[in-house]
């Protein structure tokens, strides 16, 4: 049976994760020679993961729950479940269980991951892709990968190449000055003031602020509190809150303009969204 505990290498960034395979142990990932390597993780809420990185890319499949996973200086994702979360090699990143966890954790080779996205994102999976990462959450550390189990491990990522971008990430500012006005609209999403009231606050000019809040995320200010508010409403919903007590909570005028914006975002309303 394979084992898993995680260590620190001599580069603290990077865990290492040892294996026992036929008996013998591999102290990382890199020494196993498959394309994948999938086991079963839960996780109660409150369980957090501090940074760290590893040497393969990173699958997280979140089948109940609710995780937010943060890399650093680029912002977090809030993934829910039936979504999986991305994380590329060498990329720097925490986790934090928001609501109790079962997932399935793939880690795929830097050949095997070559075509993938070379930045995080939440990926929308499939009914197809979901049962391929159960089916290989079964396979021994060191799977037949001339057989019928290296097939699945193909057309799962074959199919994990066409999974769409969710877009459940909220990037994080570069200076100081708009990292502090970030801090605050996440800590009381129903904020309602304007570039202009910022303005005034911080001593500068709307128009600058505006530009910067685009430089620095890709988003306008607007966009940027819509996605902030969007992203706590999931947390909410997932731990079972009212819509109405969410909708007033953050700020909108009324239940149905809040599931307006949130159908518009994510394509489903926010009683439906948690469904297959």
């Amino acid at each position: 049976m394979t084992t898993y505990i995680e260590k620190q290498t001599e580069l603290p960034e990077i865990p290492k994760h040892w294996l026992t395979v036929n008996g013998k142990p591999v102290n990382r990932l890199e020494h196993v020679p498959r394309k994948v390597v999938v086991r079963n993780l839960d996780h109660a809420a409150g369980f957090y993961s501090p940074f760290h990185s590893h040497g393969w890319g990173q699958l997280l499949f979140i089948s109940d729950g609710l995780i937010q996973v943060s890399a650093k200086n680029v912002g977090y994702w809030v993934v829910p479940p039936h979504r999986a979360v991305w994380i590329p090699a060498f990329i720097e990143h925490d986790a934090r269980t928001i609501h109790s966890v079962r997932m399935g954790n793939v880690y795929i080779s830097p050949d095997a991951a070559k075509h993938l996205p070379s930045q995080c994102q939440v990926m929308h999976v499939t009914p197809l892709l979901r049962e391929l990462i159960l089916e290989m959450t079964n396979f021994e550390t060191l799977y037949d990968d001339t057989g019928v189990e290296g097939r699945v491990v193909d057309v799962f990522l074959d199919q994990l190449k066409l999974t769409p971008e969710v877009p459940l990430h909220l990037p994080h500012p570069t200076s100081k000055l708009l990292q502090e006005i970030a801090t605050q609209l996440r800590e009381n999403p129903a904020d309602q003031r304007s570039m202009e009231d910022w303005g005034k606050q911080f001593g500068t000019s709307a128009r600058s602020l505006a530009r910067h809040f685009r430089q620095e995320t890709g988003m306008t200010f607007g966009q940027w509190r819509q996605q902030a508010r969007l992203l706590a409403a999931l947390t909410r919903i997932a731990e079972g809150d009212s819509v109405a007590n969410i909708a007033q909570d953050l700020g909108y005028n009324s239940q149905s303009a809040f599931i307006t914006m949130f159908r518009k975002a994510l394509g489903k309303t926010p009683g439906r969204y948690f469904e297959l």
